[in-house]
């Protein structure tokens, strides 16, 4: 069983930066793709970024990409998603999930999934 934990949401301009993190329980958290994604209100959940275990590989929505940045850090069982040049449209629930299959941008690839983080960005 894997618990997962968001932290860092909270209220920004937009033009500003935000980094959310992820903490995991578990031993292995390296054996888990990661990835973020988000949910604004009345739409539906759409992926953000990915990453692999090894941390290798990276995969980013194209609304986001060059914007935003995921890492991991498998010594501290943490995903991150540093956010730059926010935009009122980014406002959303982060939620972060762990998939024991290969990183894919499908919800129904994941198997744990966080509470989420509320990000606001205004205008």
């Amino acid at each position: 069983q894997v618990q997962l934990v968001e932290s860092g949401g909270g209220l920004v301009q937009a033009g500003g930066s935000l980094t959310l993190s992820c903490a995991s329980s578990g031993r292995t958290f390296s054996d888990y793709a990661m990835a973020w994604f988000r949910q604004a209100p009345g739409k539906a959940r759409e992926f953000v970024a990915g990453i692999r275990g090894s941390g290798g590989r990276t995969l980013y929505a194209d609304s986001v990409k060059g914007r935003f940045t995921i890492s991991r850090d498998n010594a501290k069982n943490t995903v991150y998603l540093q956010m730059n040049s926010l935009k009122p449209e980014d406002t959303a629930v982060y939620s972060c999930a762990a998939s024991r299959a290969t990183m894919s941008e499908r919800i129904l690839a994941y198997d744990y999934w966080g509470q989420g983080t509320q990000v606001t960005v205004s205008s």
